[in-house]
């Protein structure tokens, strides 16, 4: 009984390593890439369409507003439009006094920010407005001040789909919001540096994203749970990759508390359990077809678990070698381990994060297990699937 159950633990210990291999391949990679500005001298100022989807918003608005009239870059080259959906609060009147565009929409069918995005966009095109980019952020999030001068010489390279750094607003604010900073250091920042180096496709983290004009028109927006990464599909499936612009940043206020965060963090789960279904055996298939690194790595992306479940893993697979008292076992579980935490300290490292920010690590293990729970409750089915505004930290 022994021996069947150590060669199970070694079994689930190589697919482990399977995935704390990739993951120290993008760290090596991302330590690499050079940290340089994008910024240089280039013919043109585009001309871009700020798009920011806000439901009940009015009190988050005001403070994204005043930072979008102060980026670094020519007013008369950029507009920003909000579409303010099925909102029941004063979010369209705060849009119009924070020097928007606003677009009423009132549809209780089609309900969420992926069809709010659809139906703004074709309003837009359908009136003719000029521009040369869209960029889509969020109704709570700010943008660095050099963020349009940073996209905008970064299309003049021939870069047609772009994602900003996607950050955390205010790290310091809580143990949760530090936490969920430490995981997006890796998401948000290593992961797609690594894959910037290694000639893959950076992926799209639904907030900070930046279309030329022509690139939005060929691939329609599309509504589900998680369409950011069904867009992503989208666009690497007809071969437009998707590049990294770690020097423009996106900031996003985040739930303070785990309960605040558990519907958001329950809709990206589904969602992703649906596009692994969707998308994944499309995506092996053509990347052997056409030899193609950038889809056969956008696949992989697709099933590599939360990074919670890959780090309870790993620590329950060094308490089973230590009951079972194998050597081997115990070296390979205590080697995933040291792998996961040079991710993690990569991860913190490059994106340069405050030193507060690592004393949340002490709660690690409870935002783990937090983190499990939620998604076996997806897996089951016991958490609500549609959209739901999350709570935040409305001032």
């Amino acid at each position: 009984m022994t021996t069947l159950l150590l060669i199970l633990l070694l079994i689930a210990e190589a697919a482990c390593a399977l995935i704390v291999d990739y993951l120290l391949m993008l760290t090596i990679a991302a330590c690499f890439a050079a940290r340089t500005t994008a910024l240089a001298r280039v013919q043109g100022q585009r001309r871009f369409l700020i798009l920011v989807p806000a439901h009940n918003e009015e009190q988050l608005l005001p403070s994204t507003l005043e930072n979008l009239r102060a980026l670094d870059y020519p007013k008369d080259r950029y507009a920003v439009h909000v579409v303010a959906d099925n909102c029941s609060d004063a979010t369209a009147q705060v849009a119009r006094d924070g020097g928007a565009v606003v677009h009423e929409r009132f549809d209780d069918t089609l309900v969420g920010k992926g069809y709010a995005l659809q139906w703004l966009l074709q309003r837009l095109w359908d009136a003719g407005e000029p521009h040369d980019a869209i960029v889509i952020m969020d109704a709570d999030s700010i943008l660095s001040a050099n963020f349009l001068a940073v996209m905008n010489a970064r299309l003049a390279r021939g870069q047609q789909a772009i994602q900003a750094y996607y950050a955390v607003r205010d790290p310091e604010q809580s143990w949760s919001a530090s936490l969920r900073s430490v995981a997006l250091a890796a998401l948000h920042y290593l992961r797609p540096q690594g894959r910037m180096v290694l000639g893959g496709s950076t992926g799209l983290k639904g907030n900070g994203m930046v279309f030329a004009a022509d690139v939005a028109r060929q691939h329609p927006w599309p509504a589900s749970l998680t369409e950011d990464i069904e867009y992503h599909m989208a666009l690497i499936l007809s071969g437009q990759r998707v590049a990294f612009a770690p020097d423009a940043v996106v900031w996003a206020e985040m739930p303070s508390t785990l309960a605040a965060s558990r519907s958001q963090n329950a809709r990206w789960e589904a969602g992703r359990v649906e596009m692994v279904r969707r998308y994944v055996p499309q995506l092996l298939r053509e990347s052997l077809r056409r030899r193609s690194f950038m889809l056969f790595d956008a696949a992989v992306e697709q099933l590599i678990p939360p990074f919670s479940l890959v780090g309870a893993a790993a620590v329950a697979c060094l308490i089973a070698a230590a009951l079972l008292q194998s050597a081997l076992a115990i070296g390979v579980a205590a080697a995933l381990v040291l792998g996961i935490a040079i991710y993690v300290f990569a991860g913190l490292l490059l994106a340069r994060m405050p030193l507060r920010v690592y004393q949340a690590l002490l709660y690690a293990p409870f935002f783990i297990i937090w983190k499990v729970y939620v998604y076996i409750r997806v897996l089951v089915g016991a958490e609500r699937r549609g959209w739901v505004r999350t709570a935040r930290n409305d001032p």
